[in-house]
């Protein structure tokens, strides 16, 4: 059983405060914009520890147990814009992961520091037109010549691309096939060769600024590779862990956000006469979210756990699937249900619940979509052709 102590309610306090001071006074403005200034914030959160949690003090990091990184996860989801708390995360579990786990201890002073403090933006670049969940069919290369990779490829849907000051970079840098082959490399934004080919019109998400980035003979120096060359695969798919668990723990505290706000709407919605919540359909139903997103609360605790008792990559690779899959899903029926009990005013941009409906659905789609998650689980289970 997970065991929040004072310290960890302490950081929850500081989160929620600087999410309702930094952050939510500033949704609307940054979601009409379809950016918001990352280079602004990223400093403050990076002053109060919040980007590096879990990381060596060594590069300024927290050397926090991972029970705080859920409590960050919570609170960072009660975001009135959901592209502001994607566009963190990315910086915290997406894109500085892998350098933290693999990378030499100059690319973890040059890049990771810097990126704890907030200083530099980072971005994970591993999406391609036509490699989406698909990681192994990516074709974006880095052929070797001397000391340095030439690097030529697209990345496509990448969060934070038009502010990034590095990219965590997948490519082939074999002709081996499939999974096989690949390197995570760190590209500076301002190397010669990257640009910003277009920036994205979303559904949803809309305050986080997300780019097409086109790779032309990009030169930089093999010494940017993380890790062993040839494993960045294998890298990949272990930060891919981190991204699917902080998904689902900003999760609970998204639909945590949405049940209450809805729930004090139906208190005050008067209709034929009496309140919307003196309908037991309506009760009965918030009643059944309300169990579900405790039930995801304590599966993603339970996920925590384990990460505290070091259980092995395959355990947190099921466990953080199940997790996404579940948030994901749960985030669907609670942004219908939401808009539903809010009527024809819920469908009104001008009510919080059409932002939540748009935002809402990418969790089963990035991260790997919900097929690519019951994939995983198929085959840890033995089903079908492995």
């Amino acid at each position: 059983m997970v065991a929040f102590t004072d310290e960890h309610e302490m950081f929850r306090q500081t989160v929620r405060d600087v999410v309702e001071r930094e952050i939510n006074p500033h949704a609307d403005d940054w979601e009409r914009a379809g950016s918001f200034p990352a280079h602004d914030l990223f400093p403050k959160l990076g002053a109060l520890g919040i980007l590096g949690l879990e990381y060596d003090p060594a590069y300024g990091g927290q050397g926090a147990d991972h029970l705080f990184t859920v409590v960050y996860g919570e609170e960072m989801g009660r975001c009135e814009t959901g592209g502001v708390a994607m566009a963190v995360s990315v910086q915290t579990d997406m894109a500085t992961p892998a350098l933290h786990r693999f990378g030499s201890e100059e690319l973890k002073r040059r890049f990771l520091a810097p990126a704890i403090r907030g200083e530099m933006v980072a971005a994970i670049a591993v999406t391609e037109p036509d490699a989406g969940s698909d990681v192994a069919g990516l074709r974006t290369r880095a052929v070797r010549d001397g000391d340095e990779w030439l690097i030529n490829g697209t990345k496509l849907y990448i969060t934070n691309g038009t502010q990034a000051d590095w990219l965590c970079l997948l490519a082939r840098t074999s002709d081996e096939g499939g999974h096989r082959g690949m390197s995570q490399i760190i590209v500076p934004t301002s190397t010669e060769g990257v640009s910003v080919s277009r920036r994205l019109d979303k559904l949803g998400q809309r305050s986080s600024d997300t780019a097409e980035l086109s790779f032309v003979d990009v030169r930089v120096p093999v010494d940017h590779t993380i890790g062993t060359i040839g494993r960045g695969f294998q890298q990949q798919m272990a930060q891919f862990q981190n991204e699917r668990l902080i998904a689902s723990y900003m999760a609970v505290g998204n639909l945590g956000l949405a049940l209450e706000r809805t729930i004090a709407y139906v208190r005050e919605r008067q209709a034929f006469g009496r309140s919307l919540a003196d309908n037991q359909w309506i009760q009965f139903k918030l009643a059944e979210l309300l169990a579900e997103v405790d039930l995801l609360r304590h599966y993603n605790y339970a996920c925590a756990q384990a990460i505290v008792d070091g259980a092995d990559q395959l355990t947190i690779t099921r466990m953080a699937s199940i997790a996404k899959l579940k948030a994901g899903r749960l985030q669907r029926q609670v942004a219908d249900t939401c808009i539903q009990f809010h009527g024809g005013i819920g469908y009104m941009e001008e009510t919080w619940t059409a932002r939540y409906f748009r935002d809402s659905r990418l969790l089963s789609i990035g991260g790997g979509a919900d097929e690519v998650m019951l994939r995983i689980l198929a085959q840890l289970e033995g089903i079908g052709r492995a």
